[in-house]
């Protein structure tokens, strides 16, 4: 992928464009890479990443059951959240990933993605955890690992969401198999 949309593919090392079985039931959405990611052309595989991981560990899940992706494709500089013409420049590439693996569930990570995809005045402090179906998706928003990592007292909840998430899985994805 050679993209040249917006600007921040002049300050890319690598598109990082999603991971993750082609057919998922269950996809999670992230804002956009951060440096490890961008370094390493994969998504969520800083701390924050590894984090993830261990979250998707308690209820069975993993990069070899659900999908991950992000709003957009390349690093904003210095992490910053990615600017309305950026998330537009990608929106193309994005709804592509959600038609072709057509998941039963999305799970946005952080405000961002939930302001994307569940409801554009989204509050992640009241609203993490809440379903809501919108064209035959189901979707819901974590806190961000990354925000865990600094904020580890938001963590009792997120594993509430997490359990509620896993609950959805076994009632929705009747192809995923939760591991462990």
């Amino acid at each position: 992928m050679a993209c040249t949309r917006c600007p921040l593919y002049e300050t890319r090392h690598h598109v990082v464009f999603g991971v993750g079985p082609e057919h998922s039931e269950v996809m999670f959405i992230g804002e956009g890479p951060g440096e490890q990611e961008d370094l390493k052309g994969e998504p969520f595989v800083g701390r924050a990443g590894q984090f993830l991981d261990e979250m998707l560990y308690i209820i069975g899940l993993s990069r070899k059951n659900c999908y991950i992706a992000n709003i957009v494709k390349c690093r904003p500089p210095g992490n910053r959240d990615p600017l309305n013409v950026e998330r537009d420049a990608c929106s193309d590439w994005l709804r592509s990933q959600i038609r072709l693996i057509s998941p039963k569930l999305i799970v946005c990570l952080g405000r961002i993605a939930a302001m994307e995809f569940i409801d554009p005045e989204f509050r992640i402090s009241r609203q993490h955890g809440s379903w809501v179906e919108i064209d035959g998706i189901w979707r819901t928003a974590l806190y961000h690992p990354s925000a865990l990592l600094r904020d580890p007292t938001k963590r009792p909840e997120t594993f509430r969401d997490l359990i509620s998430l896993k609950q959805m899985v076994l009632e929705h994805c009747p192809n995923t198999i939760l591991e462990g």
